[in-house]
């Protein structure tokens, strides 16, 4: 599946923790993103890698872990 940057996303299912999309990436609980909540990429890192932002904060998702909404 193809992504590209504002593509509304969610999670396919709960990660065991949340990579920060900061300049100093930290670990986060996976609590904070749940697997219904809606999220828009703003940005793509890696080939597999897209930075999400969420309403708790931007995260690093590997795209194998996202699902696209339409």
């Amino acid at each position: 599946m193809d992504f590209s940057i504002a593509d509304m996303v969610c999670l396919k299912i709960p990660l065991p923790y949340l990579k920060t999309a900061d300049p100093m990436p930290m670990l986060r609980p996976s609590d904070l993103v749940s697997s219904e909540e809606i999220g828009e990429i703003v940005g793509l890192e890696d080939v597999d890698v897209a930075k999400v932002r969420f309403r708790r904060g931007t995260f690093l998702i590997p795209l194998e872990n996202l699902l696209k909404k339409s």
